[in-house]
């Protein structure tokens, strides 16, 4: 005998992950970076799932690196600014459906400020707490199986190089970011949302030491060019 739960079906499983804001470098030199939040973390390895047709896409297929900017709940207005414009151009007929418009200059728009990177050419936005410089490790289609074959793609990527803002790590640890100091900009169904300040129960997990979870691509990433 079942429950009370009953079977629906959300055009959208979206239900809550951090944004990333993915800076690539364009054809041309100048710089592009998107607002997304299909993305998980392995070790030192992320997936991202994009749309075939952005520009993100194609720089990334073209130069294979990127940086991953993590932003904080302070940065969501640039992001917002950023949430429906390409730098496609023509814009792709889905994106121009939904309203997307073109903007070739996307950090000025959004009010972010370009760095320079270590291992790769893509700029970092100084705003965000969390950048991550990356290459593609790996390319893969998405949803193969149905009519929506090739729209969809699927990379990993490995990083390179992570750095944060002092003040979202651990005290006395030089290699931990602090949870309760971090607060991550985060997309359910659409919306922006925040954490919550302090834990909602004590983890058994947090009680096992970060350092057996090491990835070897740690110490690859030192040997990344500068």
């Amino acid at each position: 005998m079942r429950d009370e739960h009953i079977v629906v079906e959300p055009s959208i499983l979206y239900f809550g992950t951090p944004v990333v804001l993915i800076s690539t470098k364009n054809e041309d030199g100048s710089a592009n970076i998107a607002p997304m939040s299909s993305a998980f973390w392995l070790g030192w390895r992320c997936a991202l799932g994009l749309d075939s047709s952005s520009k993100t896409t194609r720089n990334l297929i073209r130069t294979g690196e990127c940086v991953l900017n993590l932003p904080s709940a302070k940065e969501v207005a640039a992001v917002n600014r950023l949430a429906r414009l390409t730098g496609a151009n023509p814009v792709p007929a889905p994106k121009a459906a939904r309203g997307y418009s073109h903007e070739s200059k996307k950090f000025e728009t959004a009010g972010l400020t370009r760095v320079p990177s270590e291992t790769v050419s893509a700029p970092p936005a100084l705003e965000c707490p969390v950048q991550m410089e990356a290459v593609v490790a790996a390319r893969h289609g998405l949803g193969e199986d149905s009519p929506w074959k090739g729209a969809l793609l699927l990379f990993e990527a490995r990083i390179q190089r992570v750095h944060v803002a002092p003040e979202i790590l651990m005290d006395g640890w030089p290699n931990r970011i602090d949870p309760d100091k971090w607060r991550p900009l985060i997309m359910s169904f659409q919306k922006f949302y925040g954490l919550a300040s302090g834990q909602v129960h004590d983890s058994f997990l947090g009680e096992i030491p970060e350092e057996l979870y090491r990835s070897p691509d740690v110490d690859r990433a030192r040997l990344a060019a500068v």
